[in-house]
């Protein structure tokens, strides 16, 4: 999922660049309003755990493969703005040490990754848990399937861009848009399975530390002002 440098030509890369640099500065300061002494070495944790799951690959079909993207985890966990953070963090990481995407695609990245698939993800969480009755039992089976839903709209994200500004004139919208619906899907599938799982044993151990749980008062004062 992560874009290379020169897929998308220099104007929308630079346009993507100035949104993710926009919301790093809001998401910060929403953070602010929720993140307790308590609540920062739990980001922490989320950081380096998604940038750990991201470097493990799963398999999808016959050789291919997918890995967790890891932003509905980091929401519901932490936060939309957090999650924010946390998603751009990692791949500000992974561009400069990795050079696991490329940096003039950074924003673009961070765009789909962070907005997409975090604060987006997030919000349809939030819906899905209003939808089947907002109870605390229910926050890892919903993140299940919010993860598995933000990976096929992370990649719908990317056809949007590629429409707009892709480099690759003799590739079509339609054939790129199906490609990446199809296998995108599949990798959601392990997506939503791991969000499920570990969103489960957080609840499990620690639910007051969960941003996502009905019981966190620290979302509903920040939502609030939102």
């Amino acid at each position: 999922m992560h874009i290379p440098d020169g897929f998308i030509n220099p104007s929308v890369s630079a346009a993507a660049g100035v949104v993710a640099a926009g919301g790093f500065g809001v998401a910060v300061r929403r953070a602010r309003s929720y993140l307790t002494e308590r609540l920062v070495p739990m980001a922490a944790l989320v950081a380096a755990f998604v940038f750990a799951a991201q470097m493990v690959n799963f398999p999808v079909l016959p050789g291919m493969s997918g890995h967790l993207i890891g932003a509905v985890l980091a929401a519901v966990l932490v936060g939309p703005a957090a999650g924010y953070m946390v998603m751009s963090i990692v791949l500000i990481v992974q561009a400069l040490v990795f050079a696991d995407g490329g940096l003039s695609a950074l924003g673009l990245n961070i765009v789909n990754m962070a907005l997409v698939g975090a604060v987006g993800g997030y919000y349809l969480f939030r819906s899905l848990m209003r939808a089947t009755g907002n109870r605390r039992g229910r926050v890892p089976m919903v993140a299940g399937i919010a993860a598995f839903a933000s990976v096929p709209l992370v990649a719908v994200a990317f056809a949007i861009e590629f429409a707009i500004g892709g480099t690759a004139e003799s590739l079509s919208i339609g054939t790129i848009l199906w490609a990446l619906l199809t296998t995108h899907t599949l990798i959601g599938i392990g997506e939503g399975l791991i969000t499920g799982l570990v969103v489960g044993a957080v609840m499990a151990a620690r639910p007051d530390l969960v941003y996502g749980a009905p019981s966190f008062a620290g979302r509903r004062t920040t939502e609030s002002v939102q």
